[in-house]
């Protein structure tokens, strides 16, 4: 089965913190590089950062010295933490692969208050 179930975000004031996760089945996780993407209201959905099975990091430039993603390989979970959260943050962020497969879940929708 594949899945992939995002949780995590909420309404929070600009300068806040959150911590997104990201439960993935086994058969999209393994030996994957993964990565968190989200897409603002009218906006195409963009990638924000990425980790590879070795835990080398990449971030977007808006995101880069607030974000950091991380993972947890025993429990097919991929995290997000997010901190000084910025109005231009606001968007559904999704995990999948990184480069993304066919399959995304839900989302998890941050929206950042100024």
């Amino acid at each position: 089965q594949v899945q992939l179930v995002e949780s995590g975000g909420g309404l929070v004031q600009s300068g806040e913190s959150l911590r997104l996760s990201c439960s993935a089945s086994r058969n999209l996780f393994a030996f994957a590089n993964m990565g968190w993407y989200r897409q603002a209201p009218g906006k195409q959905r963009e990638v924000v950062a990425t980790i590879t099975s070795g835990g080398g990091t990449w971030y977007a430039d808006s995101v880069k010295g607030r974000f950091t993603i991380s993972t947890d390989n025993a429990e097919f979970m991929v995290f997000l933490q997010m901190n000084n959260l910025k109005p231009e943050d606001t968007a559904v962020y999704y995990c999948n692969q990184n480069p993304p497969s066919r399959y995304w879940g839900q989302g998890t929708q941050v929206t950042v208050a100024s």
